[in-house]
């Protein structure tokens, strides 16, 4: 009986995250990148720094915006409304925030990130960005269902449109973030090839990568979906 109960819940998850729509898909991924644009736009014309001149400076400025908008719109879309309201959705996120920038920032240095109290202020703000990318929106949709994020983050098998808006962006910005540490140890000398700035910049752009197939993905879902229904 406990375990039937189990699995209407379990489907009755499910179905709330089918009702996203490609075209709020849409929406929601081209507010997340205006954040990264806007983030960027003012730290150039209202503080005249970029991530090469400021790095710490100028990803304090893009985590905070983007973890801010992320959390409070996925935090919209928790597979537990009857259990959890907007408010600890929201409060969730931003818990998880730290939490997936320790993770994130173990990751680098495991990978060969620099080590030392001239790069712990760049490490710090990088790995709460990487998390705003990854865990903050898992989180706040998720909450502690340990089923979704083992689907997600360990066996990269999304099956439904909400699940691919977080999962896709999300390997995207890692996958981007590897890239972009490439040119560092080269022996060009140009200031963009210091800790965090190249690997930002990969991992923004895996993300808004990510961003658009995850739009497709979902598009493609809602088709097949109809296609059933006929």
């Amino acid at each position: 009986m406990a375990d039937q109960s189990k699995k209407e819940k379990e489907k009755e998850k499910g179905n709330l995250s089918k009702s996203i729509s490609a075209p709020q898909a849409f929406l929601i991924h081209l507010i997340s990148g205006l954040g990264l644009a806007i983030s960027l736009w003012v730290a150039h014309n209202f503080y005249s720094i970029n991530l090469v001149s400021h790095p710490s400076i100028t990803l304090r400025l893009i985590w905070i915006v983007e973890s801010a908008i992320v959390i409070l719109i996925y935090s919209r879309f928790r597979i537990d409304p009857q259990q959890c309201s907007y408010l600890k959705a929201v409060v969730r996120g931003i818990l998880a925030l730290p939490v997936g920038a320790l993770v994130n920032a173990l990751g680098a240095i495991a990978l060969g990130a620099p080590v030392g109290i001239q790069y712990l202020p760049k490490t710090i703000n990088w790995s709460l960005l990487m998390s705003s990318f990854t865990v903050a929106p898992a989180a706040s949709v998720f909450g502690s269902s340990w089923t979704y994020w083992q689907r997600i983050f360990a066996q990269t098998k999304p099956n439904e449109p909400l699940e691919y808006m977080i999962c896709i962006p999300a390997h995207g910005a890692v996958i981007g973030g590897w890239f972009g540490a490439w040119p560092m140890p080269l022996d060009w000398e140009r200031p963009w090839q210091e800790w965090p700035i190249c690997v930002t910049y990969g991992a923004m752009t895996g993300y808004l990568v990510g961003m658009l197939a995850s739009s497709g993905f979902v598009l493609a879902n809602g088709r097949r979906q109809r296609l059933k229904e006929d």
